[in-house]
């Protein structure tokens, strides 16, 4: 499913609490509540509205998302969309602290990304010393085109992120956001794929039936 990102009135997008595509109900009246001093000087309860705020709240799980201006203050993750559920332990803590500070460092995001690489090209069965000799070795494996693009496009970023270089994420943080779509897309075509495939021919395909093909290949 395409990730839908929150923006500024829009009816239904992916919650950046639950990460469920869900109905967004909208206000433009925020009001704070807290005990403080008075105007007579004594302490109690007071109010008042926040200027330019809005706020959305999530049919399904019934958080809050809030906004100034046209710009989502919290969560601050809320433009990220979630990790893929089949990446790997140590490598999804990675994803989620690369959207934990995207908003607030998109080059520290994207360095954490390429780490996040690098762990998933040892995950694939490479040496993980080197992220370019690890692409270049799954390339000659068969990688596809397209997921060697994906690997490239987050380890280039990435270096740049953390070397002096021709792409200033902070000046587009678009190109960050983009890398966690990146690495979602490698994990679904070459963990999460592969898995549903081997899932169904092991539960369907009888043993004797996969004995014989295994035969057949060797």
């Amino acid at each position: 499913m395409k990730h839908i990102p929150p923006s500024l009135k829009q009816k239904s997008y992916h919650c950046p609490n639950c990460g469920v595509l869900s109905e967004q109900t909208w206000s433009d009246n925020v009001q704070c509540n807290y005990i403080g001093r008075l105007p007579n000087g004594a302490d109690g309860h007071t109010a008042f509205l926040l200027q330019n705020f809005r706020i959305a709240k999530c049919r399904h799980c019934e958080q809050p998302n809030i906004w100034l201006s046209d710009k989502m203050v919290y969560p601050l993750t809320g433009n990220v969309e979630m990790a893929n559920s089949d990446l790997p332990d140590d490598i999804k803590n990675d994803y989620n602290e690369a959207k934990n500070i995207v908003n607030i460092s998109p080059r520290g995001a994207a360095a954490l990304l390429r780490l996040a690489v690098q762990k998933l090209c040892t995950h694939l069965g490479e040496k993980g010393t080197n992220i370019n000799d690890d692409i270049k070795s799954l390339v000659k494996k068969g990688l596809p085109p397209t997921m060697q693009q994906a690997l490239d496009s987050v380890r280039v970023v990435g270096n740049n992120a953390v070397h002096p270089g021709t792409i200033d994420l902070n000046d587009n943080i678009e190109i960050a956001y983009a890398l966690f779509g990146f690495v979602n897309i490698i994990c679904e075509t070459l963990i999460s794929q592969p898995k549903k495939v081997k899932e169904y021919y092991e539960k369907h395909i009888p043993e004797n039936i996969r004995n014989g093909i295994e035969k057949r290949d060797s």
